[in-house]
């Protein structure tokens, strides 16, 4: 749900504005005739599913009640998503603690963002391009009841040590994603979010007294970070990762998706030498890494945020590097 992945981006500061797995798995089934040539290791019916979800979120009208759970905290929101004139508007309202809405409106339906384009393979599958199924093993099962719908479910194993899996509950008739959990080593649940009530068709209208409305506008990368002066590469990144946004190269910040998975690199030089060292946050399956380098000479503070291990951040950012 695009809504819910901007609210979450306004829980931690400079947290990318993502398309998380919660926004980037929807859709409408595609045939993939050419998979099992190109691709003998993937599971196409799983590869239609997720294809039907990037697109279910976006093109569907809907209405309901989600909990978000990371660890013992447990977050309750409204998500209300409409499609009219060519365009979807999204409005999500936080139900516990403080009243924030986060707004979205107009979002053109033929704008197609990096994370999703990722799960869409349609043709490119037949001409040998493997995409999330050359990073992640799926399986479908028969799902559960969720929300009062019935459900399949398609389990996402990581085929490296870089990401996580995933747990995935999708409505039968339209694919939306109706509850995900994230699995860290061992399937320890790291975060999940779950509809409690759905329903498709006309929005509902907004609940409980809100303190603080974010409008959520278009990606725009030189609105984020400004610039930092210098041009500067990230020497590694897990396979898969693809940049979500062109921005100018000397810009403040990088984002980066898989499909499934999203982090931000952030790069700040600074006026004066710091101890070296680093510093970790994680709240769910979000990790906050940062680290003060020296390039070149030049003092910088590295932050890394997104949903990833805690080792992958470390590794992307000790890869930052000055470029000529």
């Amino acid at each position: 749900m695009p809504a819910l992945s901007t609210w979450r981006s306004q829980r931690l500061p400079r947290t990318p504005r993502r398309g998380r797995a919660l926004a980037l798995l929807l859709a409408a089934a595609l045939p993939l005739p050419g998979l099992a040539a190109s691709c003998p290791e993937a599971d196409p019916e799983a590869l239609e599913w997720l294809d039907k979800m990037s697109r279910s979120s976006h093109h569907t009208a809907y209405h309901g009640v989600v909990t978000l759970q990371r660890g013992e905290d447990m977050q309750v929101m409204q998500i209300s998503h409409s499609v009219s004139g060519g365009a979807s508007s999204e409005q999500l309202t936080k139900l516990t603690g403080q009243g924030a809405q986060v707004v979205r409106e107009e979002h053109p339906l033929n704008c197609v963002h990096t994370g999703h384009r990722l799960l869409q393979l349609g043709a490119r599958l037949e001409s040998g391009e493997c995409g999330v199924a050359s990073y992640y093993r799926f399986q479908v099962a028969p799902g559960e009841r969720i929300a009062g719908r019935k459900a399949v479910q398609v389990r996402v194993e990581p085929r490296d040590m870089y990401r996580y899996g995933y747990l995935l509950e999708l409505d039968r008739e339209t694919g939306l994603l109706l509850r995900s959990s994230t699995l860290g080593r061992g399937d320890l649940v790291l975060e999940r979010f779950q509809f409690a009530n759905l329903s498709f068709g006309a929005p509902m209208p907004s609940s409980g007294d809100i303190d603080v409305v974010y409008e959520a506008g278009h990606p725009t990368p030189s609105l984020d970070t400004g610039e930092v002066g210098v041009t500067w590469t990230i020497g590694w990144l897990p396979r898969g990762f693809a940049p979500t946004e062109s921005g100018p190269a000397v810009s403040g910040r990088r984002t980066y998706t898989d499909g499934l998975a999203a982090f931000s690199v952030f790069l700040e030089p600074l006026s004066r030498d710091i101890r070296s060292g680093e510093g970790v946050a994680r709240e769910g399956s979000t990790t906050s890494y940062t680290r003060g380098l020296s390039l070149s000479g030049q003092p910088v503070l590295v932050t890394v945020i997104g949903e990833v291990p805690v080792n992958t951040a470390r590794m992307v950012a000790d890869s930052v590097r000055w470029t000529p």
